[in-house]
């Protein structure tokens, strides 16, 4: 398949990286379907999208009405509904194995044979999560970064089996949606980006576990001494710390205690109001 061929988009979950890669891709021109297991999924990350575009239209960041941006989207939970005229899907779907061989193994079957089937996942073996197809070599990893409205980044990554012609035009879909591509040739955990951001999430992690500083006095070093835009606790509650657990949990890492704590009572990062920081009872980090 060649970028021309692509003409509709499905985008496989409605959260913070789901809404924001459907933006991203409504933003550039192209038809795209979100799709989420649950209606309120859906809705609330279809609100989300609303709301980032009206903020962009009183920017004067667009060109286009929201409203027109708008009606390039639809939304759905039926899986077959979003996939099958699909030429492009992006799964972007939790970070478990087990999860993503679901979804891909259904894709195999929903879409139509020439159809690129990428994975948002920000760690996860893109050749392991290709076993569940009988098209490997048209499986490819395309790691957005949070929030992908922002972020410019992408990390076009090879399984073992992805075709050239696969991975090559994956890079230049990235570019038509005005991002900047990089091509990952070695399928490791965490790629190029986290394979350097994980031991700063981790160390961090445990240093708090043991008692060796506190939740702000590391934030506030990373930021005020070191230069950072934020810090490892303020980074974790923006991306959810959820992810980086299961992250972790997959590639059978050791879990730093704090970690465990916030996971534990559901207290993951801004999506659910507090985190390492209180969000609406509190002022945040």
């Amino acid at each position: 398949m060649t970028l021309d061929a692509i003409d509709r988009v499905a985008v496989l979950g409605a959260g913070n990286m789901g809404h924001g890669i459907t933006e991203v891709v409504a933003l550039a021109g192209y038809d795209v379907t979100m799709r989420d297991i649950k209606e309120e999924f859906v809705e609330d990350g279809y609100e989300d999208i609303e709301w980032s575009l009206e903020k962009l239209a009183e920017k004067g960041r667009i060109d286009e009405a929201p409203a027109e941006i708008l009606d390039r989207i639809d939304t759905t939970t039926d899986l077959e509904e979003a996939t099958e005229d699909a030429d492009l899907v992006i799964e972007a779907a939790p970070e478990e194995m087990d999860i993503k061989h679901d979804i891909f193994s259904d894709l195999d079957e929903m879409t139509h044979d020439d159809a690129i089937l990428a994975s948002n996942t920000s760690s996860l073996p893109i050749t392991e999560i290709a076993e569940a197809t009988d098209r490997p070599e048209r499986v490819v990893g395309m790691h957005f970064f949070n929030p992908p409205v922002k972020m410019d980044l992408v990390e076009v990554i090879y399984g073992q089996e992805t075709s050239d012609e696969t991975a090559e035009t994956t890079y230049e879909f990235v570019e038509s949606i005005d991002k900047t591509p990089i091509y990952v040739r070695k399928d490791v955990r965490g790629f190029v980006v986290n394979s350097v951001l994980g031991p700063f999430g981790d160390e961090a992690g445990w240093m708090v576990s043991n008692d060796e500083a506190t939740i702000r006095e590391t934030d506030a070093t990373m930021v005020h001494e070191r230069g950072y835009p934020m810090g490892p606790f303020e980074l974790g509650d923006l991306t959810g710390i959820d992810i980086g657990y299961h992250v972790r949990k997959e590639a059978g890492q050791p879990v730093p205690p704090i970690v465990e704590e916030k996971v534990e009572a559901e207290e993951l990062g801004q999506k659910t109001g507090k985190g390492y920081y209180d969000y609406e009872d509190g002022d945040g980090a």
